[in-house]
């Protein structure tokens, strides 16, 4: 395989008294000008020391081999590993690896990144919150009550309808009192009488009369007289009542 014990080759202290060690593997480089750049191969370091404004120490390692147990009795392994970990009273170790996110990372942060790491259980508690409140203050909804509404029916359509059944039972007698009653309930008021007589002869005919210089029986006939007999008599009669409020109305 290949040779990675290699020399220190720089003042750092640790270094120099443990001498020659399996360092090797990853090589580094760096713009920081009090760093220091030990085990040097094909120039550039495996080891580097970056000393921090708060006081201590960045120490970077190529491999690790000088830590592991089968590695220690050789060459100066043991002396670098226990120097290096041993140096301050506080240690943190990283190993990093293939799957951790800066090794991967392109240097490029997204919006996510910058949000704390408890931001999606924050939104969610917000989220349960919101739709709780809205349970408790939205409408409560009981059982359907059926309500009545009123439907506007065209007075055309009433007219027919009311004319179907009058027809289907043959109440030719019915049909002629509502046309005649309809009648001079319109006329009473156009010629002075009061709507409480515009049903009594003795008081609607005299003023229709006054009105339209027409006999008087005839009017009787029109306005008072039998049912008629078939459906032919019930249209004339239909149309002689309507030609006589236009006579009336007419001014």
């Amino acid at each position: 395989g290949f040779d990675t014990t290699l020399a220190p080759r720089c003042s750092l202290p640790a270094a120099r008294r443990a001498g020659s060690a399996d360092t090797g593997g990853v090589r580094y480089s760096t713009t920081a000008p009090d760093a220091e750049a030990c085990y040097p191969s094909d120039g550039l370091p495996t080891l580097l020391r970056l000393p921090q404004r708060s006081g201590g120490d960045t120490v970077v390692l190529g491999a690790p081999d000088i830590l592991y147990n089968n590695r220690l009795d050789q060459q100066g392994n043991a002396s670098l590993a226990l120097q290096l970990l041993g140096s301050r009273p506080h240690l943190v170790w990283y190993l990093p690896s293939l799957t951790d996110a800066s090794a991967t990372r392109t240097g490029q942060r997204s919006f996510f990144d910058l949000l704390p790491s408890g931001w999606l259980w924050g939104t969610l508690q917000l989220f349960l919150a919101a739709a709780l409140a809205a349970l408790w203050r939205a409408r409560r909804l009981g059982p359907l009550v059926p309500e009545k509404l009123p439907v506007a029916i065209r007075a055309s359509e009433t007219t027919e309808g009311r004319a179907r059944l009058y027809r289907k039972v043959d109440a030719r007698d019915r049909a002629a009192a509502t046309l005649r009653s309809t009648t001079r309930t319109r006329l009473a008021p156009l010629v002075g009488i009061p709507m409480a007589q515009a049903h009594t002869p003795e008081t609607l005919l005299p003023a229709l009369s006054a009105r339209l210089s027409t006999d008087g029986q005839d009017l009787h006939d029109l306005l008072f007289g039998p049912p008629p007999g078939d459906d032919a008599a019930l249209v004339s009669l239909a149309d002689r009542l309507d030609a006589l409020e236009r006579e009336v109305r007419r001014p």
